[in-house]
């Protein structure tokens, strides 16, 4: 059975939430989707009683800070574990040609060559092509170019517990993809901010989409469950609640809007 712990929520700039990713879970192990943008990712994973020695598998979905930069206070936490030898096999991160260059140019230059080194030699990197499938902790993974505005983004597909399940990162879903999505059965996607206020936040022209406008684009395309993040944190406590009720107006199937540490049972909609 696997689980979605959701380390963050939040979007790039974000303070009470960290920003947007999470660790599916199952008996086989953990897979890390993004790593935020500070220290704090090793906090949330010990929020979420996951060990850093025990993720053997991370996919980083493109190369902006707030989804990447965790990745170098990961590096320097496990470079202790490493000369201790507390890590018994390497770790494989799994990314696009673009994240890949941006990581093996900044991480040396802002690691002691000692640390780069000592990281580096327990590290696999898996740079993606578009399509390339990959089996992950029991679960085949289908990776995909989103076709995004910005920089070069991939999302996933997968089967989770009997779930099509769809990772479509944190930019607006390109039309392009419409076959890909078509009936699944969870699809997440961001969602900046609400749509009566997409005028303070100004998302289109941040490459993003409001509750509303992700949920009018899901219903389209008979999506059952819908999985709201990277949002905005002005609405506290009644973030959940507002975004619930703003993509419901469109959105005939379920919607979830996760608070950070919060664990996501997938559940088959009949």
């Amino acid at each position: 059975m696997a689980v979605i712990k959701m380390l963050g929520t939040g979007h790039g700039a974000t303070f009470d939430l960290y920003n947007t990713c999470f660790v599916i879970q199952n008996d086989e192990g953990f897979f890390l989707i993004d790593t935020g943008g500070g220290m704090e990712i090793m906090r949330r994973l010990a929020l979420s009683n996951i060990k850093l020695e025990d993720i053997k598998n991370i996919f980083i979905s493109h190369s902006h800070t707030d989804h990447i930069l965790g990745l170098i206070w990961m590096f320097k936490k496990l470079y202790g574990k490493v000369v201790q030898g507390e890590i018994k096999e390497n770790i494989n991160i799994y990314c696009n040609d673009v994240v890949h260059e941006a990581i093996i140019t900044v991480a040396p230059q802002v690691l002691s060559d000692r640390l780069w080194n000592t990281v580096a030699s327990v590290v696999d990197f898996v740079v993606l092509e578009n399509n390339d499938k990959y089996n992950i902790n029991g679960i085949e993974y289908e990776f995909f170019d989103i076709i995004a505005k910005g920089t070069k983004q991939f999302g996933f597909e997968c089967i989770l517990d009997d779930n099509r399940f769809i990772f479509l990162g944190d930019e607006p879903f390109n039309l392009s993809l419409s076959e890909r999505i078509k009936g699944a059965d969870y699809v997440t996607h961001e969602a900046f901010c609400l749509d009566k206020e997409a005028s303070i936040f100004r998302p289109y022209e941040k490459n993003h989409s409001t509750a509303l406008s992700a949920a009018k684009t899901m219903e389209e395309f008979g999506v059952q469950n819908l999985i709201l993040y990277h949002t905005e944190e002005s609405h506290g406590s009644e973030r959940k609640s507002l975004y619930t009720e703003e993509a419901k107006s469109v959105f005939s199937g379920n919607v979830l809007v996760p608070n950070d540490l919060e664990e996501i049972q997938l559940v088959k909609k009949r």
